[in-house]
């Protein structure tokens, strides 16, 4: 007997990704794992500035 071509291109492990796996992962990517990340880095430049600010003070003329 044969061994199929499916299973040995897979070594016989795990079936690989279905359409519906890789639709979950899209939407998983593009409405909690991106947003976040901007959230993430707004927030974090945010931080910074304002860190800066208190060691440096407000942007500006000297008074």
């Amino acid at each position: 007997m044969e061994p199929s071509i499916q299973g040995a291109a897979s070594g016989g492990s795990a079936p690989g990704p279905t359409r519906g796996r890789e639709l979950a992962t899209f939407l998983v990517a593009t409405f909690i794992v991106i947003p976040g990340l901007a959230v993430a880095f707004v927030g974090g430049y945010g931080f910074v500035v304002w860190a800066l600010q208190m060691i440096f003070g407000p942007p500006g003329p000297p008074g």
